[in-house]
């Protein structure tokens, strides 16, 4: 119940306002978005929390795409996480060292293709679960020595800067699998500095909102920069100006979202401590 007056509301806020903005209001303003899509169809699968397949299928749009890690997230709850309640709890640790190797294995099969296709990147999860449970119960991130540390965290920055051209799809997602919950272990039981910025440590609180809203503010960004780019301005001041308003507008909205709309179901929360 606590995951899901925190997560449900802006999900289908964000879904119910992108059918919306695609297939009115833009119509409305006279801009011809070239989507085909059943709106009863993806409404099916966005509701039902398959907005990985529903995306792929019938492309509804940007502000919707982004919906689909919710998905993948929500169908790891439903599907995995009431296990727990079936096991003893000695056996919970290795159940998920099982299914997250085993799920990976079958991920990477010719057979499961779809798998790939659709994005049901379970092991993700799990693989993080599995380091959360292993630190829990023997403290792994406490032995952590600093060259340790710094060595993840190097790691961590070289994969989004290396060029895997060489490395299949699926070695890419099992170098990810093990690098990033080792990188969210160090940076929490470790961290190499401390952030006491007030206005930062507030982003990290509306970080939801920002993620759920920066692919509108994108499309509202550049409707706005193509109007005003008919003077020519440098490339440098467009792009600039492109993240500038992106991350300003996105800020924004997702603090009125916060007070205005979120707030109420996070109160609710503590109904279900």
């Amino acid at each position: 119940m606590r995951r899901i007056l925190r997560i449900f509301p802006l999900y289908f806020l964000v879904l119910f306002s992108g059918l919306f903005y695609y297939n009115v209001f833009l119509k409305y303003i006279g801009i011809d978005f070239d989507h085909q899509n059943n709106i009863v169809e993806v409404l099916a699968y966005y509701i039902f929390f398959l907005p990985n397949i529903g995306a792929k299928l019938y492309d509804p749009g940007g502000a919707l795409e982004v919906l689909w890690s919710i998905g993948i997230e929500e169908q790891f709850y439903i599907l995995v996480a009431p296990l727990i309640f079936l096991l003893k709890k000695k056996h919970i640790i290795p159940f998920f060292i099982l299914f997250t190797f085993a799920y990976f294995i079958v991920f990477a099969l010719h057979y499961f293709s779809f798998l790939v296709e659709y994005d049901f990147l379970y092991f993700y999860l799990s693989a993080g679960g599995v380091m959360g449970l292993i630190d829990l119960k023997f403290r792994f991130g406490e032995k952590l020595n600093a060259n340790y540390q710094y060595l993840i965290l190097i790691c961590f920055a070289l994969y989004f800067f290396l060029d895997f051209g060489g490395f299949s799809r699926i070695s890419i997602h099992l170098i990810g699998m093990i690098l990033f919950p080792l990188t969210i272990l160090s940076l929490s039981v470790h961290p190499p500095f401390i952030i006491k910025s007030k206005f930062i440590n507030y982003l990290g609180k509306i970080s939801y909102g920002i993620y759920m809203y920066h692919a509108f503010s994108m499309q509202v960004v550049g409707f706005f920069i193509l109007k005003i780019n008919n003077e020519n301005l440098p490339s440098t001041l467009v792009i600039f100006l492109s993240f500038f308003l992106v991350a300003v507008i996105t800020i924004i909205v997702a603090h009125i979202s916060y007070f205005a709309f979120e707030r109420k179901f996070i109160s609710m929360k503590n109904k279900y401590r």
